[in-house]
């Protein structure tokens, strides 16, 4: 299972493009809501129904996480306990972790990215505390996937569709999409 977690102000396109990619990949992903409402909106004002709230997932199962970036989300992200929690599972338990735009800084604001290889938004490189930060689209540092931003989330997607399901999948899923 793979689980995406929205936060009221996420931005769109990084969460549905990689849900949509991973989908088309045959993988099972679903929307997690951290707050009470199964209704979150992005920070364009399009609202998306999540499938699952926070307390009703099992990490049993888990194989990866998501967590898509924008703002205020990002922040909403941050300051989310139960999320932690998950987080804190998927590192012990070397579970993929992807992180898009402002979302990376989740990660580093609770020390976790030390000496990783990591990207995020223009303006976030200080809020990833010991990572070795580049300037690259997308990353990938064994199980963390990072990705700067928007302009990059088919991208991403399909760097998260490659790490679990593997570079022919991967291939498959951009040429059926015609992405070069």
């Amino acid at each position: 299972m793979i689980y995406l977690f929205l936060a009221h102000g996420f931005e769109e396109t990084e969460a549905i493009v990689p849900i949509d990619l991973l989908r088309r990949a045959g993988k099972d992903v679903r929307t997690v809501t951290i707050s009470h409402n199964s209704k979150v909106s992005g920070s364009h004002g399009i609202l998306v129904t999540a499938d699952k709230r926070l307390g009703d997932i099992s990490l049993d199962d888990m194989e990866m996480i998501i967590l898509p970036g924008g703002m205020p989300g990002t922040l909403n992200l941050n300051f989310s306990d139960p999320l932690e929690c998950v987080i804190d599972y998927a590192i012990k338990n070397n579970k993929y972790i992807g992180a898009i735009c402002a979302a990376p800084s989740v990660l580093g604001n609770k020390g976790l990215l030390e000496g990783k290889k990591v990207t995020c938004y223009p303006g976030f490189e200080d809020r990833l505390r010991g990572a070795e930060v580049v300037n690259e689209s997308v990353v990938v540092d064994g199980k963390l996937i990072t990705a700067r931003g928007a302009g990059v989330a088919t991208e991403f997607g399909l760097a998260l569709v490659e790490a679990l399901c593997g570079k022919e999948k991967r291939d498959e899923i951009a040429k059926s999409i015609c992405f070069e």
